[in-house]
């Protein structure tokens, strides 16, 4: 079964790289991210030795409305944007004349390995059998951080789109909304949501499976390619300056006033 997971990633990455070089725009890979991880779960259903039970059931619900609603926003985002976003753009400057074979295993290989790897909890929920019926605690904890954090993604994300698009905003720092409480709202709803779903998995399979993706995913928005990125493009803004002496950066707290 596991061959044909990443059969499944690899076909995938590498069509997504093909309509990127017909574009001449590799941010649509951003668009495939998470389509890669109800990719993986419905593969792996389908291929499942165990009948699914009502959890994996829920899981596959989540992850299948979390990725395609996602998916969408980018896409939408980057149909209005009609070009090549910002981050990719400066890599292709770095990388010269080698950008399209950097980019392939730089960016598609290194995220279809990453998509892989975050998503084993919903790969491993398919093969254990349920010893516990969908209903414990770490069942309802964990549907409940998967919805405070879909509700931080979505909300955080759809508040920045309107934010950006009045004109009269152009080079202002969004501080109001669920930004007003943390200066990353929608990267935390990610992370929050995935250790949602590491909860509900681990009433079924072992922990160092459940948890492994949640924490790895965690580990890359916040050190590498989320806030940490974000965080230096705004070097040198005064108003961002001022919003992050008083903002958290990840986790949603009240402002600070001095």
């Amino acid at each position: 079964m596991l061959e044909y997971v990443v059969l499944s990633i690899f076909i995938l990455f590498n069509l997504f790289y093909f309509i990127a070089r017909l574009k001449n725009d590799f941010s649509i890979i951003d668009t495939a991210w998470s389509l890669s991880f109800l990719l993986i779960y419905l593969v792996t259903f389908c291929s499942a030795p165990i009948a699914p039970n009502l959890r994996v059931q829920i899981i596959g619900a989540l992850v299948a409305i979390w990725a395609l609603r996602l998916s969408g926003y980018i896409f939408l985002r980057s149909m209005k944007l009609g070009k090549e976003d910002y981050r990719y753009t400066e890599m292709r400057k770095g990388w010269g004349d080698k950008a399209n074979i950097s980019a392939y295993f730089k960016v598609f290989m290194l995220q279809a390995t990453l998509s892989l790897i975050i998503a084993s909890p919903l790969y491993f929920i398919h093969q254990f059998p349920s010893a516990k019926p969908f209903g414990t605690a770490f069942d309802y904890l964990g549907v409940a951080m998967w919805g405070i954090g879909f509700f931080f993604e979505a909300v955080g994300d759809h508040q920045k789109s309107a934010f950006k698009k009045n004109p009269e905003n152009n080079n202002k720092v969004l501080t109001s909304g669920l930004w007003r409480y943390t200066r990353h709202p929608n990267y935390f709803g990610e992370a929050l949501l995935w250790w949602g779903l590491g909860f509900v998995a681990l009433s079924q399979i072992p922990f160092y499976y459940a948890f492994v993706g949640p924490f790895l995913l965690h580990l890359l928005l916040l050190k590498v390619s989320g806030v940490a990125l974000l965080e230096q493009k705004y070097n040198g803004n005064t108003d961002y300056d001022e919003y992050k002496r008083k903002t958290n950066a990840f986790i949603p707290w009240f402002p600070r006033n001095n």
